[in-house]
């Protein structure tokens, strides 16, 4: 097992988000995290990778059977644990090529052999090594350029999980495909784990996430396949899919049972 979630509650400015999250990923594993907005998704995300204004109140975080819940951020990015966030910021000064490289732990202005290192990941997300690689971090970039840059940082990191925040927010139709299958591919090829949150299941097309989760008020409280779920997001949409869960007991599984049988 290489993650595992334990009865989270997590708190932010005084305000309980997440009430009670059970949750186990194996190695290789892909999931894929779903819900309407506010409700508790990003929450998870933050609290897993270690932000520190997201409290952990109960409740324990284990990674290949480690306690991380009390680690600082930058020791569970050294475990092998990376997260490409909503929004990614735009850093002028920063060479794109050169957090690429501190990304995969080479320092670029004492060494020259990064340039093949560089290139190589910069391959992998669809971007033109000799335009992208001495523009300024995100500067300037689309929306689908600011993701893939972001995802090639990810790469970089030779990541065990990869926690991927609406990756597919604010990107066309090409972007999307790109993201996939970069993101498929790195998956595949490195046995990597990751936990895709997403609103919608565009990018879950091109990835076929093992299970889907549905997160309400800060609780999983339906999972199931990808294919047993979607379809009935698409028609009912969350709070009426829900409400018909909870109230009438139609198919899925609730966080109780869900925790029981993953």
């Amino acid at each position: 097992m290489l993650l595992e979630v334990q009865d989270l509650h997590v708190s932010v400015e005084g305000k309980e988000i997440l009430k009670g999250i059970n949750l186990k990923l194996d190695r290789g594993e892909v999931i894929a995290i779903m819900g309407h907005n506010a409700s508790g998704k990003t929450t998870l995300a933050n609290a897993l990778i270690g932000l520190p204004q997201y409290i952990i109140n109960k409740g324990k975080i284990l990674f290949e059977g480690m306690d991380i819940t009390n680690k600082p951020i930058y020791e569970r990015a050294k475990m092998g644990i990376a997260m490409a966030f909503q929004s990614p910021p735009s850093i002028r000064g920063l060479k794109l090529g050169d957090m690429i490289a501190l990304a995969g732990g080479i320092n670029p202005w004492k060494s020259k052999n990064h340039i093949e290192f560089v290139m190589n990941i910069l391959d992998k997300v669809n971007l033109n090594y000799s335009k992208y690689m001495d523009r300024d971090l995100n500067v300037g970039f689309s929306g689908g350029e600011r993701k893939r840059s972001e995802l090639a940082q990810i790469f970089a990191m030779r990541p065990k999980l990869m926690i991927l925040d609406e990756v597919d927010s604010g990107v066309d139709i090409d972007s999307l495909r790109i993201l996939g299958d970069s993101i498929r591919e790195y998956i595949e090829n490195n046995n990597c784990s990751s936990i895709i949150i997403t609103h919608h299941r565009h990018i879950l097309q091109y990835i076929k996430p093992k299970r889907l989760y549905i997160m309400s008020n800060g609780r999983i409280v339906l999972s199931g396949t990808f294919e047993e779920l979607i379809s009935k997001i698409e028609a009912l949409g969350y709070e009426k899919l829900i409400k018909e869960v909870l109230n009438y007991g139609l198919e899925g599984k609730t966080q109780e049972s869900s925790t029981s049988s993953h």
